[in-house]
């Protein structure tokens, strides 16, 4: 759905939500669905009754096949090709857990998938397909999309992660945030899951992200973690969006987020 806004342009009014693979997913074990976190973040977002656009990571469903067959280095050999299919596989069945999980709270999802409409180059994004999410949205539907495997004209493929989406379609829509659902209540000066005098931080503005100490976790990610999200907001507060990074496991978090309410969380100034 579309709103008038000052001037003689025209912008979706909507929030475009990234929900992480660390959430909705137990990334310590392999192709593990967190249903319940899921249906509690899906019945969230029914309830704020806002426009909105969600990808979701890949999590245990994706980055360990994907390290596995080092499919983020390009096409090296005729072997990999099975380990892009079965990492499709595996991404497309987390997307229909998500997509139940929706629909069991009454939100009218539709799923489009990565393979199918984006083209990268060099792991960066070549060609992404719009207009499909032009006619779902203006249709009344919500689109999900996902962290997947794709084609790259230089590499053969690589990954089209949700951070890459997330980035691009910040751009194309200019939302009203971008959210980012993670299992830390936000950012810290260091990783919290490794320091102990790790400081919590509530906002911030885009030109102090890179002094961020940012560690990976001990699980497999493909997408450098942190450090790659933090990359993508750098790019998404160049667009003069805000950002904010939430804990998914916390109840009522997203739905306070969305519906301009106090809650814990990390601003990132745009």
């Amino acid at each position: 759905m579309k709103c008038f806004l000052a001037g003689t342009c025209f912008q979706y009014c909507m929030f475009i939500i990234k929900l992480g693979g660390s959430v909705i997913t137990k990334k310590s074990k392999f192709a593990t669905y967190n249903k319940e976190i899921m249906q509690k973040l899906a019945t969230e977002i029914k309830k704020a009754e806002v426009e909105c656009l969600i990808i979701h990571g890949a999590g245990s469903f994706g980055h360990v096949l994907a390290k596995k067959h080092a499919l983020h280095e390009g096409f090296q050999s005729a072997t990999q090709r099975i380990g892009f299919s079965e990492t499709q596989n595996l991404v497309q069945k987390l997307n229909s857990y998500v997509l139940e999980s929706f629909i069991e709270a009454h939100l009218p999802v539709v799923s489009l998938s990565p393979h199918t409409m984006v083209t990268l180059n060099n792991t960066q994004l070549h060609s992404i397909q719009y207009e499909i999410f032009d006619h779902y949205i203006n249709a009344g539907f919500t689109p999900v999309t996902y962290g997947d495997v794709a084609l790259d004209t230089n590499l053969g493929f690589s990954i089209c992660s949700g951070d890459l989406l997330i980035l691009a379609l910040a751009s194309y829509y200019k939302p009203i945030k971008t959210i980012f659902v993670i299992d830390e209540d936000g950012l810290y000066t260091k990783n919290p899951k490794k320091y102990k005098d790790a400081e919590f931080i509530d906002m911030i503005a885009a030109d102090k992200l890179s002094t961020l100490l940012t560690t990976l976790d001990d699980h497999a990610d493909v997408t450098k973690g942190m450090e790659g999200k933090i990359n993508t907001i750098n790019e998404i507060s160049k667009l003069k969006i805000d950002t904010v990074l939430l804990n998914g496991n916390k109840p009522h978090r997203l739905f306070n987020v969305l519906t301009d309410k106090k809650t814990t969380c990390t601003i990132v100034k745009g």
